[in-house]
């Protein structure tokens, strides 16, 4: 009776071994990089269960679809292309998120006293950068005086918005992709996923730490897509760059690149690269625009308010400052 008491004890033994053996391969890092929201976009996370990590994978991916499909200016039956047909005859009852995002928009508008403006759209359409297509001094004064971001009203009670006069159009680019890896981090996380980042693009929302180790996030080369300037160790931060390498074409000299300043209706000059980070990866992407367009005195000002974000920027030349709070780092 022992010995076969015996043998039933060895044999719980191995299954026990082999199920945490089973256990311990299924726990890994999981992700993918796909083609959305004009960009590559990369998930990966760390879960004990590779079904169930599968799983949220695919519902991350899908995440990022609902919001390109809510937010993109390049599909002609998006919400923002409704919105931009339709907001300047009266209000419109707009979605939670495109609400939530405009609304962040503008406050980041305020902020910076219009240094960042969805409006910007109103001369942007003109722009067709893949085609090296550029609007002339006459058509960019005739949009010009629709690029104010007062002329966009939100009724938080209704959830609606309107535009105040014909010819305003937004794009949300400059924020939105920002705003989805947020949304993404936010699933993993309701998940249980401890471990993950998730970027689009220039912009990357890191999930607490590479599992003991930090992540490590490097700030490229504006003048060549293999170089990196210099490497950050980041946990639980967002890390957003904007360049005039993402989108351009250079014509006698000038680069005509997608950062436009909503003074002038014309790309900015000087500034090659910002990176920013900070906690919250809705605000780094919406602010690596703006300094981009403020340039490195003005945007350390304003960052001076903002003392949880920190930026690099990199000038012509390959001059690169860092603001106060990420020196001491």
């Amino acid at each position: 009776m022992m010995q076969a008491t015996l043998r039933s004890t060895g044999r719980i033994a191995a299954l026990c071994a082999t199920l945490c053996l089973a256990t311990e391969v299924a726990a890994d890092w999981i992700g993918d990089a796909r083609s959305k929201m004009g960009t590559s976009v990369e998930v990966q996370f760390w879960h004990e269960d590779a079904e169930e990590g599968a799983r949220l994978l695919e519902a991350a991916m899908a995440e990022f679809d609902r919001i390109e499909a809510a937010m993109s200016t390049y599909s002609a039956d998006s919400e923002i292309t409704r919105v931009n047909a339709d907001a300047a005859f009266g209000p419109m009852v707009i979605s939670e998120d495109l609400y939530e995002v405009v609304a962040q928009s503008l406050e980041v508008s305020r902020l910076s006293d219009g240094a960042f403006d969805i409006t910007y759209e109103s001369v942007g359409h003109l722009y067709a950068l893949r085609d090296r297509v550029r609007p002339d001094d006459a058509a960019i004064a005739e949009k010009l005086p629709a690029i104010d971001h007062r002329h966009v009203v939100l009724d938080h009670d209704a959830r609606t918005i309107a535009f105040t006069v014909p010819g305003v159009r937004i794009n949300v680019g400059g924020i939105a992709k920002g705003w989805a890896c947020e949304r993404v981090v936010d699933l993993l996380r309701d998940a249980g996923v401890e471990h993950a980042l998730v970027s689009a693009g220039g912009d990357t929302r890191l999930l607490g730490d590479r599992r003991g180790q930090p992540w490590l996030v490097g700030i490229r080369d504006p003048d060549d897509a293999a170089g990196v300037v210099t490497r950050l160790a980041l946990v639980d931060e967002a890390i957003s760059t904007s360049g005039d390498y993402e989108r351009y074409f250079d014509e006698d000299g000038v680069r005509y690149h997608h950062i436009l300043d909503p003074a002038t209706g014309r790309p900015t000059e000087g500034i090659r690269s910002v990176t920013v980070i900070g906690p919250d990866g809705t605000i780094t992407d919406a602010l690596s625009t703006t300094l981009f367009v403020l340039g490195p005195e003005r945007g350390m000002a304003l960052l001076d308010d903002l003392p949880a974000y920190d930026a690099v920027f990199i000038e012509a030349g390959h001059v690169v400052r860092l603001s106060s709070g990420l020196a001491s780092r």
